[in-house]
Parts: C-alpha cells; structure tokens; sequence
C-alpha cells in the first residue's frame, strides 16, 4: 500500500480492496457477507438505491415526482467512477462478472471551467490546433 495516503484515501482503497477480495471469493465459490452500519453499501463512494433512500440522505422534503418511476430502478452513484478501458481493474470487473450489473460508456469529452466559462479540453491533435484557448500552459 502506498505512504502517506490522507484518510478519504486509505477509506476508497481499503473499500476498494474489500469489495475486490470478496467478488474473487465469490466467484470462486466462497460465501461472502457484506455488513453496513448504513441502510446502503459502500460509505462515502457508494451507489445508493432507491431512489427514495437518495432523497433521505440529502434531506429532501419531498418524495420523488411520480414521472421519475419506480424508486427501485435508480441507482445514483456518489462519486462517479471512472475507469481505464484496459486497465487491471476493468479485467478483475470482468472475471468476477459484476459487469452484468454495470454499464460501460464512453467518455463524450473532458471539460475545463475557466473564468466562469466552460471549455472543452482539446483530445485530438486537431481540436488542439484549433483551439485558440491556452488551456494548458508550461511553467
């Protein structure tokens, strides 16, 4: 494990690991229990489902408009999560099958707020040629 990591750190790692260790286990025919203080799993870097139970955690007065369907079929992520395409984590993901309950897309674009002004960060030599805004700049 790495030094000097700040708490959130040490907190999103060990949840990593732990969640990593137990979909190996299962896989490979172990059972495996998952215990939570919180009516969810995950702490702070959890998928919360219903979406009822999202209202609650924000304090929202109100229960979710009716247009929004069933509560059941929400399931709103805290901290999005981004992976890389071939990266180790993607490999575990697909050996221990949860990919049957993700769902993968692509990244339309990166985008960079700037002197109240949204900017999209250039991904392409071309885009990069072509834009006039000096997103980045060398010290």
């Amino acid at each position: 494990m790495k030094k000097n990591l700040s708490y959130i750190e040490y907190c999103y790692y060990k949840f990593t690991i732990e969640c990593i260790l137990s979909g190996i286990m299962s896989v490979n025919g172990k059972k495996v229990l998952h215990m939570d203080r919180n009516p969810y799993y995950g702490g702070e870097s959890s998928s919360i489902t219903p979406l009822e139970e999202l209202y609650k955690r924000f304090g929202l007065p109100d229960s979710p408009p009716e247009s929004m369907g069933r509560g059941r079929d929400w399931n709103v992520d805290l901290i999005p999560k981004f992976l890389m395409a071939n990266g180790q984590l993607v490999k575990m993901l697909l050996y221990t099958e949860v990919t049957r309950y993700l769902d993968f897309k692509v990244v339309e674009g990166s985008f960079v707020y700037k002197g109240g002004k949204i900017y999209k960060v250039p991904s392409t030599e071309s885009e990069a040629l072509a834009s006039s805004e000096p997103l980045i700049r060398s010290h």
